[in-house]
């Protein structure tokens, strides 16, 4: 067992719940200019402005300048930078508002309607701060907000009569297809704003070519599922109607499981 390991997973715990476990015993040393709230407040807000590139974007020494002090001493408030990250992850995690659920969810419009609910914060949340996608971890720091987010998520399905394995596999079926479905329409933003180009103006530039190598006769079916869905779109794709359209496909599987598990109706 590496005891390093665990003392320093131990006290990034004690960090990052700092507000209901207080200041770590031992510590001493004077009294320090900024809260780590602050610190971490003004890593998030220069990943905010950094758009898609916001985690690159986050390091000790700018966030140093930034708070007029020196990076070293910014270790006597946060271990590193992936602490730091984790610290942010949870920080703004705790400012999205989140709808108040009344009571058990006791029928499947219930159920889908609070699902909707939660894909939506994840879809919106990703947008504000784009940096999210690639700040998290397979192993997540475990913090006060990203715990009740999962309580809140949870609470949710509470009651519909899915068993608590399957509340916590629909959470995340719903929360990834939202998250992956964001860092599309992230990415296809980003694209347009870097390029200066739009899919539309894109598609006009290289039809021409596209229509030379891209023959009916070789392609047929993409070749006319193509063509629908740059006719509808104006583009390759639309991130937000495929975003849209695979909720809808996974809700509709939420139904059939909860009419199959007795639990919830169907009103």
């Amino acid at each position: 067992m590496d005891t390093d390991n665990n003392r320093e997973s131990d006290r990034m715990l004690r960090l990052v719940w700092r507000h209901r476990l207080g200041e770590e015993a031992g510590r001493r040393g004077p009294r320090k200019k900024w809260s780590v709230d602050e610190v971490v407040d003004a890593a998030i807000e220069d990943a905010d402005a950094a758009g898609t590139a916001g985690v690159e974007a986050v390091s000790m020494r700018k966030i140093a300048e930034k708070l007029h002090t020196s990076a070293a001493s910014l270790y006597t408030y946060i271990p590193g930078r992936d602490e730091l990250l984790g610290l942010m992850v949870d920080q703004v995690t705790g400012r999205a508002e989140l709808p108040v659920f009344d009571g058990p969810a006791t029928s499947a419009t219930v159920v889908v309607e609070r699902l909707r609910e939660l894909s939506r914060v994840a879809w919106e949340e990703i947008h504000r701060h784009p940096w999210l996608l690639s700040a998290q971890r397979h192993r997540p720091l475990i913090g006060p907000n990203v715990s009740e987010r999962y309580e809140w998520q949870l609470a949710a399905l509470d009651g519909c009569g899915l068993d608590d394995v399957a509340m916590d596999h629909t959470v995340a079926l719903v929360e990834s297809h939202a998250v992956a479905s964001a860092a599309a329409s992230v990415n296809a933003r980003e694209l347009a704003r870097t390029s200066g180009q739009s899919d539309v103006e894109w598609w006009q530039a290289n039809e021409p070519v596209l229509s030379q190598v891209m023959r009916g006769d070789e392609f047929p079916v993409s070749g006319r599922v193509g063509s629908a869905v740059g006719e509808r779109y104006q583009a390759v794709t639309d991130p937000d109607a495929v975003y849209r359209y695979g909720l809808e496909v996974i809700l509709d599987g939420v139904r059939a499981r909860l009419a199959g598990s007795g639990g919830a109706d169907g009103v």
